[in-house]
């Protein structure tokens, strides 16, 4: 592609919030008629570059081109105005206003100074036909399924805009159908000269619609690169990277196994999200998940702790059929759960380090058995003592502490219910070496102390060093299991990558 036919350029662009930088001179670069695809795992920052194009967020420094001429936006509606639109994976549209209010809401025609509905209607419908999207645009948006919503979101974005369209994860919750009728409507755009970024984690939906590919780690830039000369296994290298060089090298937890000795067991299991999931997780072991972010890793564990129902297959615990209602259910079943954001699912961060610890124990043991003060400083004191959480006291407000320490507090909380499964998605995510070597430390310690253990985790060292089996995903289905000596590196790449034909 000529340098001429370039209608977006974003170059060197930094992005720092308070004690963070998000953007580390992060470049993209867009075609008229290109599909590009920006991938990168989770806080790869991807959804900060797009905000920052859009006004949502200011950018620190760097500059951005549109059609050649350089561009400050303040505000989305700026954005819109100088032809970008955003659709995201949540619909944000008005599901209670008809179609075609959606469609025009703040920019209606009007007739004598009032509202011409009777156009508003005619102009949607006309324009949802060019989508092949034959729907009674006067009824809600809310009646109709998420897949419609999204086509009138991409609508309405084309509309408004001319030249850029970014659509961030719009196949989360589509089907396959829809999800090619999508692909028609992006082909469709391009070829009429839009351009058009694409923000997924499925790698086969990249290597069926995308022209290049552009990849960010940790918040800048790998690099950028024509998807049909890219291999998936190079694509899934240059996504996870290599956070750190080395850690300390711990023994693996519980080498010998008894194949016989199944503590959980799921048969066809699925749920709103994944569906047909086999899995054995044997008593002592620290079975790994390993997959790119959306393959099913954190639906298997949120369907196992009652975050999600079971709605096929079944669950048995130590041979008995388990259905778990709620997670309050999973609590009592001995199951624990270290949630992958811990910043909204896990902290409480206006309580203390000591009711942030004794939380889950006395939600399981029930409102009319509370914890004395004397018990909740005992427990309180013991964790920190046992995981060294690095603080005064307990009662300082865990809001405070490191990301790390934060971390360990919620280890200790679940440790406190004395579980006998304890499931960990993503528990080093975001905090620093030492750290990480000492949670993956008690996580062998615990396996090997007797507890069985689902661990997941972005980075492989970290899965090859903790993990002696491994079930790996790709595309919310379990591929294959690797034991031992063949969890290695490579391995996990080329069946996470999958498509034989781009190896």
């Amino acid at each position: 592609m000529n340098v001429e036919s370039k209608l977006l350029e974003m170059s060197h662009i930094s992005k720092q919030f308070p004690g963070v930088v998000a953007l580390n001179d992060v470049q993209l670069s867009l075609s008229r008629g290109e599909i590009l695809g920006l991938l990168g795992e989770n806080g790869a920052g991807k959804s900060t570059l797009i905000k920052v194009l859009t006004g949502v967020f200011p950018r620190s420094s760097g500059t951005i081109l549109l059609d050649g001429k350089e561009i400050s936006i303040k505000t989305p509606q700026e954005a819109q105005n100088v032809g970008i639109s955003t659709v995201y994976q949540e619909v944000n549209l008005c599901p209670n206003l008809s179609v075609a209010e959606n469609i025009y809401i703040g920019r209606e025609p009007k007739k004598f100074g009032m509202i011409d509905w009777k156009r508003i209607n005619k102009q949607a419908k006309t324009l949802l036909t060019r989508f092949n999207l034959d729907i009674d645009v006067t009824k809600t948006l809310g009646y109709y399924s998420v897949a419609v919503q999204q086509m009138v979101a991409i609508a309405r974005a084309v509309d408004i805009s001319a030249k850029v369209l970014i659509l961030d994860e719009p196949t989360s919750s589509l089907t396959v159908m829809e999800v090619n009728k999508l692909f028609e409507i992006m082909r469709m755009l391009k070829a009429e000269g839009m351009g058009i970024i694409f923000v997924t984690h499925f790698l086969d939906q990249v290597y069926d619609v995308t022209d290049s590919i552009t990849i960010l780690r940790n918040g800048e830039y790998v690099g950028s690169f024509k998807t049909a000369e890219l291999p998936r296994v190079q694509l899934v290298a240059k996504m996870i990277g290599k956070e750190y060089a080395s850690l300390t090298h711990n023994k693996k937890a519980s080498e010998s196994i008894n194949e016989n000795e199944s503590l959980l067991t799921l048969s066809s299991a699925g749920s709103g999200y994944i569906d047909g999931i086999d899995l054995t997780l044997h008593k002592s072991e620290v079975l790994g998940l390993s997959g790119l972010l959306g393959s099913g890793r954190s639906e298997i564990v949120r369907l196992i702790f009652g975050v999600d129902k079971l709605e096929s297959g079944k669950m048995e615990l130590n041979g008995q059929k388990i259905d778990l209602s709620d997670p309050l259910s999973a609590i009592r079943h001995g199951f624990a759960f270290c949630p992958e954001n811990r910043k909204t699912e896990g902290i409480v961060g206006d309580l203390s380090i000591r009711e942030n610890i004794i939380l889950a124990l006395q939600t399981k043991r029930g409102m009319f058995k509370s914890l004395t003060r004397a018990e909740a400083e005992k427990l309180s004191d013991l964790y920190i003592d046992k995981l060294s959480i690095k603080t005064p006291n307990a009662d300082q407000l865990i809001k405070n502490l490191s990301g790390g320490n934060q971390q360990k507090v919620i280890l200790a909380r679940w440790l406190a219910t004395n579980p006998i499964l304890f499931m960990l998605d993503e528990p080093t995510r975001g905090i620093d070496i030492g750290t990480k070597a000492e949670i993956q430390k008690i996580v062998m310690e615990l396996a090997n102390d007797g507890m069985s253990i689902i661990f997941i985790s972005s980075e492989i060292d970290e899965m090859l060093r903790c993990c002696t089996r491994m079930a790996v995903l790709r595309d919310k289905k379990k591929v294959t299991e690797l034991v031992g000596e063949d969890i290695t590196e490579s391995q996990i790449m080329k069946i996470i990558a999958g498509g034989e034909q781009h190896e």
